[in-house]
């Protein structure tokens, strides 16, 4: 029977959710780009800058995140 080596399987869901946050930053910041773009008006709105705002603090989260990889001790 196999272990599962914990510092492995800790940056894993670590990672897991970096990319998480990072998916809902790419979602946000396409929302806030294309979302003027199909509505045909150029303007930039609150609610764009809002979504554009919140994709940047996610993206910045997700870079936060990344910050408690581990690595082994030598």
């Amino acid at each position: 029977m196999r272990l599962r080596d914990p510092l492995a399987t800790h940056n894993e869901r670590v990672k897991l959710r970096a990319g998480f946050l990072n998916a809902l930053a790419i979602g946000f910041l396409g929302f806030a780009f294309l979302r003027p773009l199909v509505e045909g008006t150029l303007s930039q709105t609150a609610l764009t800058a809002a979504f554009l705002a919140t994709g940047l603090a996610l993206h910045a989260a997700a870079h936060y995140i990344l910050r408690y990889l581990e690595k082994e001790d030598t």
